[in-house]
């Protein structure tokens, strides 16, 4: 569905029905994804050009180009990167995550996210992720997938701790806060296909961060963090992007 909202072509019929069905409940949405794809390239840049070389990017998703690897490669082409995703479809298209310079390394591990053991111990088989020395933990799009029955807060926590200091944490989580009736029926609309959806406040986003220190502009939303011309939709209100971002490091 995020693909079909990016305009992409790697999605199936079932996957446009119930994207078609968010999209009458909130035009927006499709502006939402854009912001999304946008602050995460500005955002791994950022951390990039901070000099992390070595990022984890949980939830992966059907890759579109540029992906995570492209943006941070650009930058410093020993750039390394681990892709993780739970969904066995993208597997199928893990080629496309996989082709980067030949001076850094890109990898794929099938796991979990709510299973973070497992999630890490994928990691380290790929053997291409050193924890002794930061890493950029990235969490786009995920965490509103995660209710709080499954302790996403619990979830984050532990991912960091398994990570040294001077890692960073970057995620973007979808909010209710601007446009409460259109998000509800949204929730509804995942809920009735099967896929739990949580939106989440400023407030409940920003506890991610705990114990953290936030780069700034601190928790904003996607399209007011570091703006960038022709980065993402311009012209936009709060309420079309309904995105709450944030980077922050590991002290």
């Amino acid at each position: 569905m995020y693909d079909f909202y990016l305009g992409g072509k790697t999605n199936y019929a079932v996957d446009r029905e119930v994207a078609r069905e968010v999209i009458k409940a909130f035009p927006a949405v499709e502006t939402v994804a854009r912001a999304n794809r946008a602050y995460m390239h500005r955002a791994v840049r950022h951390l990039a050009q901070r000099g992390v070389r070595q990022f984890i990017d949980v939830g992966t998703g059907i890759p579109t180009a540029p992906n995570l690897h492209n943006v941070v490669q650009e930058v410093e082409p020993e750039c390394r990167v681990v892709y993780v995703d739970n969904d066995p479809i993208v597997l199928v298209y893990a080629d496309s995550l996989l082709y980067g310079t030949p001076e850094g390394r890109t990898g794929y591990a099938q796991a979990d996210a709510t299973r973070p053991d497992e999630l890490l111990a994928a990691v380290k088989a790929e053997d291409i992720i050193d924890f002794n020395r930061p890493v950029g933990l990235s969490l786009h799009a995920l965490l509103h997938f995660v209710p709080d029955e499954q302790d996403p807060y619990d979830l984050v926590a532990h991912l960091l701790d398994q990570l040294p200091v001077g890692s960073y944490l970057t995620l973007s989580h979808c909010t209710g806060d601007f446009a409460p009736e259109a998000w509800q029926t949204i929730v509804e609309t995942y809920a009735q296909r099967g896929t739990p959806l949580q939106v989440r406040s400023r407030g409940e986003v920003l506890r991610f961060f705990n114990g953290l220190d936030l780069v700034e502009p601190g928790v904003a939303l996607a399209h007011h963090w570091r703006p960038e011309p022709g980065s993402g939709p311009s012209l936009v209100s709060d309420a079309q992007v309904s995105l709450y971002v944030g980077v922050a490091r590991k002290p």
